[in-house]
């Protein structure tokens, strides 16, 4: 057991690959205290196990929001209408309000307005020549104009709104970036907050038919124009950079697996399943948001304390422990059910099924569209985003 895990938890190998000691660790124990690098520094619970991480994330007795000492830094600094941020009740009072837009019911009824987008991202892809970079002309605006669609943000405004919230997270909580450069992503932040306050406040005015619209109609000054901020920012922004990680990422996964490639294009019928898979596969989110312990929680044979931080880790549970995952290989063909790649419990991704949705559509449609679709560049040269809470890639050069 290593003494210092410095951001195995967080990082790769060959791109997808999650570090060995994370699967050394996953294999010999699913609670183990490291002392890791990266945003929360210090020793803490890292949780990989498959029971221990759903007990955690279900158990109330651990709360998203730090001990007080903690809650003027930088990793106890709370957005307001960030639901991943909430305790009950005001996570349940807000989750209540935002649910109804998000049932899978309602989420179909978007099928043709994607099927539209992606079609428009792949006109644009072509248009772009080759080598072109997937990330920029396909998968980043993919989920970018979905979501400004569902908030109510005009088309016209939609690519500069995304722009900078792209450019806000560029090389995020990497302290080796750039003064200057860090300067220019909190320019851009603070750019994409204040378009957001703008549209709450036309939308108090005129709300339409968006999601906006329907939480200011239906609930009115029980939710207020700061949490209607909040909540519009979070949401656009977790679709960008998970939607648009995955729509970049799964493709990559296939690149390395051509058996999988070639099946998938075949036989469409797998769709689902393989969009499952590869949810599993590539787990995009690595860790859930850390969970504080209330009280002393007892998890497993191991008692955590009263303040303790636990990081539940995602990427071991999907790749190494996830109940009949026998080998942790791509397989399209595998029942894709019960990965944590949304999370669980309270906290579960409520746009789950929006991100399913694009999915579904976005990838089956680019790799028909181009079905000698391949990297341009080495795999070595690509450049990926292990800093920030969604792994990525920051540019995926392609020909066909």
């Amino acid at each position: 057991m290593p003494k210092r895990l410095k951001t195995a938890a967080h990082t790769r190998r060959n791109g997808i690959e999650p570090m060995p000691e994370l699967a050394d660790i996953t294999a010999r124990t699913p609670l183990v205290q490291v002392d890791a690098d990266g945003p929360f520094t210090g020793w803490h619970w890292l949780a990989t196990g498959y029971d221990e991480v759903r007990a955690i994330l279900s158990d109330d007795r651990f709360s998203m929001l730090p001990p007080p000492t903690q809650m003027n830094s930088a990793a106890g600094h709370v957005e307001i209408g960030n639901l991943l941020q909430y305790d009950p009740p005001d996570h349940t009072r807000l989750r209540k309000m935002l649910a109804p837009e998000f049932t899978v019911r309602r989420i179909r009824r978007l099928e043709p307005f994607v099927a539209e987008i992606v079609a428009d991202c792949l006109d644009a892809l072509e248009s772009a020549g080759q080598p072109a970079d997937l990330m920029r002309t396909f998968a980043m605006p993919i989920p970018g104009l979905v979501g400004c669609a569902l908030l109510g943000v005009p088309r016209d405004d939609a690519a500069d709104l995304a722009r900078n919230f792209s450019s806000s997270r560029a090389g995020a909580g990497d302290q080796r970036t750039d003064p200057r450069e860090r300067e220019r992503q909190r320019a851009a932040g603070n750019a994409y907050v204040t378009y957001m306050r703008r549209l709450v406040r036309q939308k108090r005015r005129d709300p339409g038919d968006d999601l906006l619209g329907m939480l200011i109609r239906d609930h009115g000054t029980n939710i207020t124009d700061e949490e209607l901020t909040g909540t519009a920012a979070t949401l656009l922004g977790s679709s960008i950079e998970n939607v648009g990680g995955m729509l970049a990422l799964a493709p990559l996964a296939l690149f390395q697996y051509p058996d999988q490639l070639a099946l998938f294009l075949e036989r469409p019928d797998l769709t689902d399943q393989a969009v499952e898979e590869l949810l599993r596969y590539v787990s995009s989110v690595p860790n859930a948001i850390p969970r504080y312990a209330l009280k002393d929680v007892k998890v497993g044979d191991q008692v955590i304390r009263t303040g303790e931080l636990v990081m539940c880790s995602m990427l071991a549970v999907n790749r190494a422990g996830l109940p009949g995952v026998s080998q942790d290989t791509l397989d399209i063909t595998r029942d894709g059910t019960g990965h944590v790649a949304f999370g669980h419990g309270i906290h579960h991704c409520l746009g789950a099924s929006l991100a399913r949705l694009e999915l579904r559509i976005g990838l089956p449609a680019l790799l028909h569209r181009f079905p000698k679709l391949r990297l341009a560049v080495p795999p070595e040269q690509l450049r990926y985003r292990t800093w920030t809470p969604n792994y990525g890639v920051d540019e995926l050069p392609v020909a066909w």
